[in-house]
């Protein structure tokens, strides 16, 4: 069977598309919004169905990051494969193994963010001249929303220190990376996971980033006690390494919330190597690399 996701750039249109072709040929895969963007785009999720839990993955909070995009989509579609035939990924019987849970994703949580990086000026809609002052014109590495708040910044947790910190660093406003708004959970985006994580009993979740092939799995102390265990699974799956966030990189982020919310496993995937953004055309080596390790994770 031809694989649907390619290792090429999906804008916001393309996306849909893909999406829909996924749900065509994977009947179990269920598409819902869980929100909308600044923009009016819809942040998309798509589930299989559980009445009792769930294991949440998401992806792309930056827009230059969107790789990642591309790489839980491959997840997916490989997960939904062997789900269906009752078959194996990775040496694991994916329907006996996940029982009675089922999955979440979310391929791409800043869908601003990503069609700026992607298209540039066509991307920003009316916004263009304000976000070209914004970066500096260059679009290629903006990473905020349509608003100039970083998503992975604006979750309530350690967010006040944070917002200290970024203004000690001359982050005063509107940036195109590491500003965390006004407040914590002031951006449609972030209420989106906010919400969806409020709304279904989700057992653990991971959010894949870009770059430097680590796993951050604590948050301040308060992680739930599996979540080391978890995370050096994944680590001894993938040859990623276990690290712990630093300075702006502390705080704020969707993992750190998560834990802080719910007590329980959050994790962030910083995904591959290099400069963001990554060369699209890596997405599908960098999957096989992390096939396992994802495989693992939605069955822990």
């Amino acid at each position: 069977m031809n694989r649907i996701i390619k290792s090429i750039d999906y804008d916001y249109l393309k996306m849909k598309k893909i999406i829909d072709a996924l749900c065509c040929r994977n009947p179990i895969l269920q598409p819902f919004s869980i929100g909308k963007s600044c923009m009016g785009r819809d942040i998309t999720a798509l589930k299989i169905e559980s009445e009792k839990e769930y294991v949440l993955f998401t992806a792309a909070f930056h827009g230059s990051e969107h790789i990642t995009s591309n790489i839980l989509l491959m997840f997916i579609e490989d997960f939904c494969t062997a789900y269906e035939k009752s078959g194996s990924l990775c040496g694991i019987n994916i329907k006996k193994a996940l029982g009675n849970r089922g999955a979440i994703f979310v391929p791409r949580v800043n869908p601003d963010g990503c069609e700026i990086s992607i298209r540039g000026a066509l991307g920003c809609g009316g916004n263009a001249e304000k976000i070209y002052k914004m970066c500096g014109g260059d679009f290629t590495h903006y990473n905020a929303n349509l608003r100039g708040v970083d998503i992975n910044h604006n979750f309530d947790a350690g967010w006040k220190e944070l917002h200290q910190l970024e203004r000690k660093n001359g982050i005063l406003g509107p940036a195109p990376t590491r500003y965390g708004g006004e407040r914590p959970h002031s951006e449609p985006e972030t209420m989106s996971l906010v919400n969806l994580c409020r709304e279904n009993n989700i057992h653990h979740a991971v959010a894949l980033h870009s770059q430097g092939e680590v796993i951050y799995w604590s948050y301040n102390g308060l992680q739930d006690k599996r979540a080391k265990q978890m995370a050096e699974i994944m680590a001894a799956t993938s040859g990623y390494a276990l690290d712990v966030p630093m300075g702006l990189a502390f705080g704020g982020g969707f993992k750190d919330w998560f834990i802080k919310e719910f007590m329980r496993p959050g994790f962030t995937i910083e995904v591959g190597r290099g400069a963001n953004p990554l060369p699209i055309e890596d997405a599908h080596e960098i999957y096989a690399k992390l096939r396992e390790m994802l495989t693992i994770t939605a069955i822990m």
